[in-house]
């Protein structure tokens, strides 16, 4: 199954001059939330248009990027703190690099991910966790995953994708999106909160994320504390496990972000 890198990306852009007009629209089996504008497509790959650049080389081509236009718009989103717009962008990145498949119905199969390339995933990710004090990103939230013993429903309360409602009981429920998630950076902002990843019809896009081996290294030199917490987070779920809204599974349909 063929992938496109950032690389590719690049090179397609500097190739090619005539652009077109693709309109993402909705569909019923969408993994990812949709962007609802359109983008200038060259030879077929997606290229936001981004802001003026506010940023310097050094920060729109990480470590084994070359000069990489595909980063420009969310570096620039990330730099001036504009989180909603880098969210949305990171979306359509990876919608990019998913493949023609991938492009062509406007979201990626979980089953995509594999074939992206490490270096692309981790230069987005670095991206994120550079502007964000090292808070936010796929790395930070696959720690956060681990520190939760792989529990998504533990997960999803650690990074505030889920909040705790206002009863007698301890019961959670899913935020809405857009309005109900946290777009501002602030000291009590969740740690892992963005980016976000839909898990409309289950937990499977985000775990081929969070597993994908970009991130193996990252995470290496907290693996025995993560472990260890993940034990302990397991040990605990057999005790009391928190309650969800109406009784339902986090695996199943009502997290539409």
């Amino acid at each position: 199954m063929a992938s496109t890198s950032l690389r590719s990306l690049h090179q397609s852009i500097l190739r090619h001059h005539n652009h077109h007009q693709h309109y993402f629209t909705s569909s019923p089996g969408s993994i990812f939330f949709k962007p609802s504008k359109s983008y200038r497509l060259f030879s077929n790959v997606p290229c936001s248009s981004s802001p003026p650049s506010t940023t310097s080389s050094s920060t729109v081509a990480p470590a084994g990027v070359s000069s990489s236009a595909p980063l420009d718009a969310l570096a620039n989103y990330l730099s001036t703190r504009d989180f909603r717009q880098a969210d949305e962008e990171t979306r359509r990145l990876l919608i990019a690099l998913g493949g023609e498949a991938a492009q062509k119905r406007g979201y990626v199969f979980f089953s995509e991910v594999q074939f992206i390339e490490a270096a692309d995933l981790q230069a987005i990710d670095r991206l994120w966790r550079q502007h964000s004090g090292g808070r936010f990103g796929y790395a930070v939230q696959r720690r956060v995953w681990e520190k939760s013993g792989r529990d998504f429903t533990r997960f999803f309360i650690r990074v505030g994708w889920m909040r705790r409602l206002d009863t007698e009981v301890e019961q959670y429920g899913y935020r809405s999106f857009p309005g109900e998630f946290m777009w501002e950076f602030k000291d009590d902002t969740p740690e892992g909160h963005l980016p976000l990843t839909n898990a409309l019809r289950g937990t499977q896009l985000l775990r081929s994320i969070l597993t994908h081996p970009a991130f193996e290294e990252i995470i290496e030199e907290g693996r025995e504390k993560s472990e260890e917490e993940g034990r302990m987070a397991v040990e605990e779920k057999g005790k009391e496990q928190p309650k969800l809204l109406g009784g339902k599974r986090v695996f199943e349909p009502d997290y539409s972000f």
